[in-house]
Formats: structure tokens, C-alpha cells, sequence
């Protein structure tokens, strides 16, 4: 399981059982009540509609992840028109659908200089985005919008 268009499934229903379990008010879907297959169908919609791909939405933010960590956590200004920094944790994280590999526990802040809008993910954010196609619930504070994300980093089609 793992790329689109997705079905519900009992593969499905394991991944959405694994992100609610812990019940934290900051996990991946942080309270959202929609089925998982919902989140990814809609964010799914949405991204076709823009005339994007999840890929493309993922190299981008993976850019941005890329520039801050040449910059070795600094601050680091891209195209004149970004900041961003990033944070890196002890640890790695578990991809929930069970791909093989853990993720460095990153936390990246965009923030678009003429507009003062912010975005943040991790590494493992742009895994999910470029595997899964999701984009985490609402009300996660990772949640990556991705008609805010294609606005305000200038996402164009690959």
C-alpha cells in the first residue's frame, strides 16, 4: 500500500489504527475524526486539481529541507524569498505504513518573508507526502495544507 488512487483496506486500517492509537493531541492526525482513506482521498483531490503531483510537492519542501541543512541548522535565506531553519533531534522515527527504514527527527520552519506566512514538517512528513500522499489530519501541527504549501513556496508541476 502505498501510492494512489487509494481504497480502504485492512493494510489501511492497520496504518489509521497505528496513528490513532497513542491518542496524542499532536500526532498524525491529532484528533481529525475522518477515516484515514478520506484525508488521503481529498488531499489527493486537491493536488490533482492544482495541476501537481505529490512528488513535486515533496521535492520542494525537500529543497528547502536540503538548503537548511547545508546551512547546518542556521537560518539560510532561498531565492530572496524564504528563511528557513531546521532542527535536528536525537532519534528516528517509523514510517506508520511499515516502509523498511527510519527517518532523522527534523523539524523545518519555512517562513515566507513578504507575507510573514509559516510551514514546518520533518523528514518524515516528506516521506509520507512523496509515498503516501499524506499530508497528516487536521489539527496536526504538522499538517502540510497542500494549496497552502503550493502557494507559498511556489510548487510547479515536475
Amino acid at each position: 500500500m502505498g501510492r494512489y488512487p487509494v481504497y480502504q483496506s485492512p493494510v489501511l486500517d492497520a496504518v489509521e489504527s497505528r496513528m490513532r492509537r497513542s491518542g496524542d493531541a499532536h500526532g498524525y492526525l491529532a484528533g481529525d475524526p475522518r477515516p484515514l482513506v478520506t484525508i488521503l482521498t481529498e488531499d489527493d483531490r486537491t493536488v490533482k486539481a492544482l495541476g501537481l503531483t505529490h512528488e513535486a510537492i515533496a521535492a520542494r519542501l525537500r529543497a528547502f529541507t536540503d538548503a537548511a541543512k547545508r546551512a547546518f541548522g542556521g537560518p539560510v535565506v532561498v531565492e530572496e524569498l524564504w528563511r528557513v531553519q531546521l532542527e535536528d533531534f536525537r532519534g528516528r522515527l517509523p514510517c506508520p505504513w511499515g516502509h523498511p527504514g527510519l527517518y532523522a527527527k527534523t523539524h523545518v520552519r519555512l517562513e515566507r518573508l513578504d507575507t510573514g506566512e509559516t510551514l514546518q514538517w520533518t523528514d518524515l512528513s516528506l516521506h509520507m507526502i512523496e509515498a503516501h500522499g499524506f499530508y497528516q489530519g487536521r489539527g496536526s501541527p504538522y499538517r502540510l495544507d497542500p494549496e497552502k504549501v503550493a502557494a507559498l513556496c511556489a510548487v510547479r508541476a515536475q
